[in-house]
């Protein structure tokens, strides 16, 4: 709980101090935004099946951009939380839970390319469940720093204009994070003794070095259509088993939204991850678990609310 209120009271302070900023400084561009989606499913005496069901998720984004003479210093804070009714309205779960910091320093070298160092923080508020398993939500196998990650990276970085960016890291530090003790002693891989996220069972940290990719892409595709794009490629080329040192972990996140009018928006949020150091179980039809491995993770989010913007667009 104490981890929750330190986490919450950054953040906050973190919100307020953008929201804060005079934005007429040409030096900085500040700003963000936030979408409210709903979506509800009423189902009454209906002889096909199925359950109601009524959702809703909280999708933010702020950010602080610095640019003067040969100095680029890049933030952004996106924090999204999603929630779902399941069992007939009986029971609330959660379907979206992400915290995530990045922070890009640059200096120019030449043409369009800078001296960059990048930082990314990434974990969740709040428990998460395996509810084919643990169908009441007693066992959570994540929670706050529980995984975290952390990248830390040196390299160049390609900006031919404020929308695109193409960042290249030969020293790219990747380290998760498993701060729950409990969680961390969840074993999963009997044969190696490690949890689902790839930490050795009882350990708190695990640490990677090698290359990375990031590309990242901003702009209007129509007056009232926006895409925000961000592909993330890593190799660990220190990995102590050598066979594994040519799997790459991707993480790719696309979003479009549409304004329909000042406040109201329609969305589509795709996510993909694929990480081979992650571990997922696999059940058969009885819902009893057979195995476990590496696999690709995917997300999509449809969804209709209000929107609200303030500061640089």
């Amino acid at each position: 709980m104490k981890n929750v209120i330190i986490t919450f009271c950054f953040i906050t302070s973190v919100i307020y101090s953008i929201a804060q900023t005079n934005v007429t400084d040409t030096t900085w561009k500040k700003g963000g935004g936030a979408v409210l989606n709903f979506n509800q499913i009423g189902l009454s005496n209906w002889a096909a099946g199925g359950e109601s069901a009524l959702s809703t998720t909280l999708l933010t984004n702020f950010f602080a951009n610095y640019k003067f003479d040969k100095t680029t210093w890049d933030n952004t804070l996106n924090l999204n939380y999603g929630l779902i009714t399941a069992n007939n309205y009986s029971d609330i779960r959660k379907n979206d839970d992400k915290i995530e910091l990045n922070s890009k320093y640059g200096r120019y070298a030449f043409g369009k390319f800078y001296y960059s160092a990048l930082a990314n923080f990434l974990t969740q508020f709040t428990d998460g469940f395996d509810y084919v398993t643990d169908p009441f939500a007693e066992n959570p196998i994540s929670t706050l720093l529980s995984p975290g990650y952390l990248t830390i990276a040196l390299g160049m970085d390609y900006k031919p204009n404020d929308k695109f960016s193409l960042f290249l890291s030969p020293a790219t530090g990747k380290f998760t994070i498993v701060t729950d003790e409990v969680i961390s002693n969840q074993i999963i891989d009997t044969a190696n003794l490690k949890n689902r996220y790839g930490v050795n069972v009882g350990e708190t940290l695990r640490s990677e070095f090698g290359a990375s990719l990031i590309a990242s892409l901003t702009t209007n595709l129509t007056e009232n259509i926006s895409e925000v794009g961000k592909l993330t490629l890593f190799n660990n080329f220190t990995n102590p088993i050598a066979e594994n040192r040519d799997h790459i972990d991707v993480g790719f996140s696309n979003t479009i939204a549409m304004r329909v009018n000042k406040y109201i928006t329609t969305s589509l949020f795709i996510e993909l991850i694929y990480d081979h150091d992650v571990l997922i179980p696999t059940y058969d039809e009885n819902d009893i678990q057979i195995g476990q491995g590496p696999k690709t993770q995917f997300k999509e989010v449809i969804g209709i609310g209000f929107s609200y913007n303030f500061g640089a667009k």
